[in-house]
């Protein structure tokens, strides 16, 4: 009888189940030893079933092509090809979908929900809690030209005074003023440091992030570096600020930014290039793909076959004479070339989609080297010897001798041992360790960059 009843429980609740909508947009927190993921999946009614998308968030990737969804008793699968993963789980009652996300023969359990999930706070020691021993205040700023407001945070080693001054500028993909990732806030920590010794810091969102206004999505590297102008023409109104010194530090594409700026402004006294590309963008994402994916484990012919692919596709944009639907329909008919069947149309629409994005195809034509050689001021760069996504020999000696070549005698180049990409104490490099060490930013290179400010702003 027991039996019978409970039969007749589950098979109520598969109609009620299958009844309930499976279409939105569904979050979850993946958690693996050390790090914790957002993942947002994105699923849609179809005449002929579903179809959906997947987004990670914390890694910068959205519109990530899920290639089969299904829903049927209450039982979601999705299959995952871009990632080689698949999701199964069971919608219940609660309208939660309980479940594991399965990626290179591993399982993670990953509930999603239509409500936003929090993930679980991280303590991180080197975060500075307020009240803080210096002054901040909430300011924003205009890039007129663009009709964009930035809204950021300026530090004053105390509220009155004249102090030297840097701009903090984020890398590649959307960020706010705490340059804020994978449980990490590495503007917030260096800020914090350098406003300690002394030095005004001001940090802001990208356009389009938090509050400040804009589109992100349709900016370049040079709509980025007329934000940071316009960051450099509000320090100047401010009667805090010593007009002589100010500076700017940026990370990772932010020191292109930086150098595009330094290079036609006189108001620009000093830079720090922290794990800034030297080598032309093409190549700087093939390095640094061939990099990333041999540390995974990736098999070597499947590497060689990506960086052929790519690539070519590096080479049509860099033939393109404009950005336009010419351009982009090249893009899309060379990835059907290359990703030949139905099953790979939703591959062909995401890749096609990413290569052919304003930004990327900008950063792909930008040459660093023309950039660098109108820079005159005192450089200062630093690279971890560990960094795998802008290694540090390759793009080191670019810049090094770049600057030389142009005659600007004040550059000091180092390479810091055992650091990654965002200047953590690392073990190897790889991207998926960045959430899971504790360490925001190594303490050897925030005394390289402060010890060298002080030098400058004396």
């Amino acid at each position: 009888m027991i039996k019978t009843i409970l039969i007749q429980i589950a098979i109520l609740t598969s109609f009620i189940m299958t009844g309930q909508e499976i279409s939105g947009q569904w979050n979850g927190v993946l958690k693996v030893p050390g790090a914790q993921l957002s993942v947002v999946f994105h699923i849609a009614k179809t005449e002929t079933g579903y179809a959906s998308t997947m987004d990670s968030p914390d890694q910068g990737a959205k519109g990530i092509p899920v290639s089969k969804t299904s829903f049927e008793n209450a039982v979601l699968k999705l299959e995952i090809a871009a990632i080689k993963g698949s999701y199964e789980g069971i919608l219940n009652t609660d309208n939660i979908i309980i479940g594991k996300l399965t990626q290179n023969e591993q399982s993670f359990d990953i509930n999603l929900s239509k409500e936003i999930i929090e993930k679980q706070a991280i303590v991180r020691a080197q975060e500075p809690k307020k009240p803080y021993p210096y002054y901040t205040e909430e300011v924003k700023f205009e890039n007129k030209t663009a009709n964009v407001t930035l809204a950021g945070t300026l530090s004053l080693p105390k509220k009155e005074g004249n102090f030297p001054a840097v701009i903090l500028i984020t890398g590649s993909s959307p960020q706010n003023r705490d340059e804020e990732g994978l449980g990490h806030k590495p503007f917030l920590v260096l800020s914090d440091y350098l406003t300690k010794k002394g030095i005004a810091v001001l940090r802001f969102d990208d356009r389009g992030v938090a509050e400040s206004t804009g589109d992100f999505a349709k900016a370049t590297t040079f709509d980025f570096a007329k934000d940071v102008q316009a960051g450099v023409d509000y320090l100047k109104t401010r009667k805090e600020i010593n007009k002589n010194k100010i500076g700017l530090i940026g990370h990772s594409e932010g020191g292109t930014v930086a150098t595009i700026v330094a290079g036609n402004s006189k108001d620009i006294g000093f830079i720090v290039l922290l794990a800034s590309p030297g080598l032309p963008g093409d190549k700087l994402l093939l390095l640094q793909k061939e990099l990333v994916e041999r540390e995974s484990g990736i098999p070597e012919t499947e590497i060689q076959k990506g960086q052929d692919i790519f690539k070519g596709a590096y080479d049509i944009i860099k033939a393109s004479a404009a950005y336009d639907d010419t351009f982009k329909s090249n893009i899309n008919n060379y990835f059907k070339s290359k990703y030949v069947g139905t099953e790979n149309d939703a591959k062909v629409k995401y890749v096609t989609a990413l290569v052919s994005n304003v930004w990327f195809y900008n950063f792909i034509k930008i040459e660093p080297v023309s950039i660098l050689e109108k820079v005159k001021c005192p450089v200062l760069a630093l690279n971890g010897s560990k960094d795998l996504q802008v290694p540090a020999e390759a793009n080191l000696e670019v810049i090094k001798k770049t600057l030389a070549k142009a005659g600007n005698k004040k550059v000091t180049a180092k390479t810091l041992p055992d650091l990654n990409h965002l200047f953590q104490e690392c073990k190897t490099g790889s991207p998926d360790e960045y959430q899971k060490i504790e360490q925001t930013f190594s303490p050897v290179a925030l005394d390289e960059i402060s010890n060298w400010l002080l030098v400058q702003t004396k």
